[in-house]
């Protein structure tokens, strides 16, 4: 698309259906991203209070629930994917993660908990604001008082897009000839993102696999957590708690309900 004016470009419409999602990538989530930081595990199971529960909206196949399970933390999940969650069923300890089936954003869970997680920049599968304002009002009214709301994501990048807010780029390179790249389109008055990424795996198999995201500033973030009624407790670069700066390029923001 690069060299095509912006008023006359197409408009790409691949707007992936959030309930697809999981079950597109669900085939091959565990092999893309098989690993956690385990700072992000001493960080939520510290949160999870003297009670060790916690719910973790998209619990998808795990990566993160598992590892704070076997360290004894109570964990519920939220999910919409069938292929996701049969594969965290699947696994060691997959049976001892109390899974519900649904939209996370409407937190379909009875009950509240010392903390809510929400990671891997999945807040942005929210495609628009109302939706996201109204995740973070469901997630409020399912925290305890005193309780935190956790989430990841990344800083907005627009420098990656050329000026008709195209990309085309090198993902990764492994050395076991695995390999991807991203096509994307950036339709800033939305501030949505659409990609395309096609992933040789090591294997040899080629994946395509679509994602929609809508993303949103961390100032964004905390003008929604303030409309809740939760208020911005830490802002760190990353579960190690290194200090946010204007060079940091993800957040983990802990937002926290009034007593």
């Amino acid at each position: 698309m690069t060299g095509v004016p912006a008023g006359r470009r197409a408009r790409l419409r691949v707007m992936t259906q959030p309930e697809k999602y999981g079950d597109v990538w669900g085939q091959v989530y565990d092999e893309l991203f098989s690993q956690v930081d385990i700072n992000a595990v001493h960080l939520l199971e510290e949160l999870s209070g003297p009670q060790r529960r916690m719910l973790e909206l998209g619990v998808g196949t795990g990566r993160v629930a598992l590892p704070l399970v076997r360290r004894g933390v109570q964990v519920t999940g939220i999910d919409e994917s069938d292929v996701m969650v049969e594969k965290l069923r699947a696994k060691d300890g997959g049976d001892r993660i109390d899974v519900v089936m649904g939209d996370f954003a409407e937190v379909p869970v009875e009950g509240t908990f010392p903390l809510v997680f929400l990671g891997f920049n999945t807040l942005f599968c929210l495609l628009t604001q109302d939706r996201q304002v109204q995740c973070f009002q469901n997630v409020a009214e399912h925290l305890e008082p005193g309780g935190r709301f956790v989430l990841d994501c990344f800083v907005p990048d627009l420098e990656r897009f050329d000026k008709y807010g195209t990309r085309v780029g090198l993902s990764n390179l492994g050395p076991d000839g695995s390999h991807s790249y991203e096509l994307a389109i950036h339709h800033a008055a939305e501030q949505v993102i659409e990609v395309q990424n096609v992933r040789r795996l090591a294997s040899g198999e080629t994946v395509v696999l679509p994602l929609t995201i809508r993303y949103a500033w961390p100032s964004e973030m905390d003008l929604m957590a303030r409309i809740a009624g939760l208020e911005l407790e830490h802002r760190w670069d990353w579960y190690d708690r290194r200090p946010f700066t204007d060079k940091s390029e993800a957040h983990v923001s802990v937002y926290r309900k009034p007593r």
